[in-house]
Order: C-alpha cells, then sequence, then structure tokens
C-alpha cells in the first residue's frame, strides 16, 4: 500500500511540475527571461533520494525508484529510459551515500536535493551527448542545471517531510494494542 502511495504521490507531484512553467513564466517579464531559465524544480527527485536514504529494501527501493523515473520518461517526453536509469543512478548513490548521511535537518534536505539534483543534471547531459542524436542540445541544457539543482534544493525539505509522512503512514493507522 505504501508503495502505491509513493507512486500516486510522484505522479502528481510530476503534474505539479509540468505545469509549474504558468507560474514561472510571468516571472520572466518582471525579473527578465534569463534570471527564471531553468529554475523549474525537480519535484519527485527528493523523492528518489528519500528512498535512497531510507528505504530498507533493496529491491523494494530501486523497484520504486524505476517506477517514478518511468512514470518521469512517460508524462515529461523524455526518451523511454532515460530518467529510469538516471533515477535508479541516483537512488543507488543516495542508498551509498544514505549510510553517513541522515536527512535530519533543513540544511541537509537543501543540500542533499542539491547535490543530486547536480548529479542527475550531469547524468542526463551525459547520457543525451552520448546517445543523442542532436550533439548541441547538451551544451545548451548544461546552461538550466544550476538553476533547476538550486529550485530543487528550495522544494526538497518539503517534500522530505511528505515523503516522511508516507513512510509513517502505516504506523499512524494502525490500531492501538488492545483494541479490537
Amino acid at each position: 500500500m505504501r508503495s502505491a502511495a509513493y507512486i500516486a504521490v510522484a505522479i502528481g507531484l510530476l503534474l505539479v511540475q509540468a505545469n509549474l512553467y504558468r507560474l514561472i513564466g510571468p516571472l520572466s517579464d518582471w525579473l527578465g527571461p534569463d534570471f527564471v531559465h531553468g529554475v523549474t524544480p525537480g519535484l519527485v527527485l527528493p523523492l528518489v533520494v528519500f528512498l535512497g536514504v531510507h528505504e530498507p529494501s533493496m529491491a523494494k527501493g530501486a523497484a520504486l525508484s524505476a517506477a517514478i523515473g518511468y512514470a518521469e520518461d512517460v508524462l515529461s517526453g523524455a526518451p523511454i529510459g532515460l530518467f529510469t536509469f538516471v533515477s535508479v543512478s541516483v537512488w543507488w548513490l543516495s542508498r551509498i551515500a544514505g549510510v553517513r548521511l541522515t536527512a535530519q535537518t533543513w540544511l541537509t534536505r537543501a543540500s542533499l536535493g542539491f547535490v543530486f539534483a547536480i548529479v542527475e543534471g550531469a547524468l542526463v547531459l551525459v547520457l543525451l551527448a552520448v546517445f543523442g542524436n542532436d550533439n548541441r542540445r547538451p551544451v545548451e541544457l548544461s546552461a538550466i542545471v544550476l538553476p533547476h539543482a538550486a529550485a530543487t534544493a528550495l522544494c526538497s525539505p518539503v517534500l522530505f517531510r511528505l515523503a516522511q509522512r508516507l513512510r509513517q503512514g502505516r504506523e499512524l493507522v494502525r490500531p492501538a494494542a488492545g483494541s479490537a
């Protein structure tokens, strides 16, 4: 049940992320197009990092991150398999880092979101450079990696808290001991 909740929340976050340009677009009139170019956050990335840091089952965490990445592929129009591979890679890297890092404070949650957004951007750029048809696309997209990472870092603490609520959801619903 919790796995379905993770995927449902991820799909909802992807739909919100896909429509954020409607809120960010009018800001370019006031602030200029260079300032807001690429500031759309990756809303599912903190969820994947949370799974890497907190999910005890390797198989379940990898499967959930693959499903989240596949949903991102389908809903974003990216080549199928690009974000699936990147999500599982980010999950694996956060799994390795999760042994030493804990996402307890606002600063660590934001820094995890920032670092892994840069890692995700670098992986996407490398994969597009190697397997893509257009050689100029990774060069053009490299300009939005840092603004995207900064926006993701700002959203990460809230999304980590949401993922923590999903994780604790089953424990909150359990009946008390001794009740019928």
